[in-house]
């Protein structure tokens, strides 16, 4: 079993800077071919998928991640809508999910990312869905916009705390993203990403190379089988899904995650 006992390999400054500068520079570069191929009409959403791929396995080789994947994705393509919903206690969560997950997946994201140069048109030419979280109005059209990304195939990817956890253990959750799974009968695919914090602590700049991380998929919740007055039911019931995903000391077999080749097919 992998141990999560964080390593002490605390990058020194020179490491740090390349990482952030390589980080910097690979999301220039897929941001670029993202705006270009969209300038002339050749977007696809494959290609999108291949990019975000090799995007999210640059940045994790970059830190020298040591992932393991466990517990059964569900088969994205059976026509049901998908919503994965994950914990959040690092930048690095999401291209972790990128990498140890399939299918068309996009990230329910904050509009403050669109305001970034090269990254927010990109984010627009490949469909990542915004949320206006302080415009209540602005979030329900936001809503019905991924509402309708959804049912034409996209898998979200949404975080119910809505900020990223210092410490790793679970913050109160947010009702926007369980909306948004009863007004689309989605699937609920619960995921707990452990050790990750120890990557990237939040809000800080102390960066540590080769961390252990268990990226941990857990039983899907149909939220079809709830009403709109079970909202709070649906929400504690992911809850305690995400809890237990966190809690697991003995979640056996893992999977090694070899980002490399991902990188290397995913980029060609």
């Amino acid at each position: 079993m992998l141990s999560l006992q964080p390593i002490a390999r605390s990058a020194n400054l020179a490491r740090r800077i390349g990482v952030v500068l390589g980080t910097l520079g690979v999301t220039l570069y897929f941001c670029l071919l993202v705006i270009g191929r969209a300038a002339v009409g050749r977007l696809r959403r494959e290609h999108v998928d291949g990019y975000t791929r090799a995007w999210s396995a640059a940045l994790l080789r970059l830190v020298r991640m040591r992932m393991t994947v466990q517990g059964q994705c569900p088969n994205f393509d059976d026509g049901r809508r998908y919503l994965i919903l994950c914990t959040h206690s690092s930048h690095y969560d999401i291209p972790a999910s990128f990498v140890a997950m399939p299918g068309s997946i996009r990230m329910l994201a904050k509009s403050e990312l669109y305001r970034i140069p090269f990254l927010g048109r990109a984010m627009r030419a490949a469909e990542f869905p915004s949320v206006a979280r302080h415009d209540p109005q602005q979030s329900r059209r936001d809503l019905e916009r991924a509402r309708q990304m959804m049912e034409s195939g996209i898998v979200l990817w949404a975080a119910p705390e809505g900020t990223r956890s210092a410490d790793g253990r679970l913050q109160p959750f947010k009702k926007g993203c369980f909306h948004l799974a009863l007004d689309t009968d989605a699937v609920i695919v619960p995921v707990a990403i452990r050790g990750i914090q120890h990557v990237l602590p939040a809000r800080t700049w102390r960066l540590n190379l080769d961390q252990p991380v268990q990226f941990v998929i857990g039983a899907a919740i149909d939220a079809s089988r709830y009403d709109r007055d079970s909202l709070t039911a649906l929400m504690a019931d992911t809850r305690q899904s995400i809890e237990t995903l966190l809690q697991g000391a003995d979640l056996v077999p893992a999977a090694g995650v070899d980002v490399a080749p991902v990188v290397e097919n995913c980029a060609q």
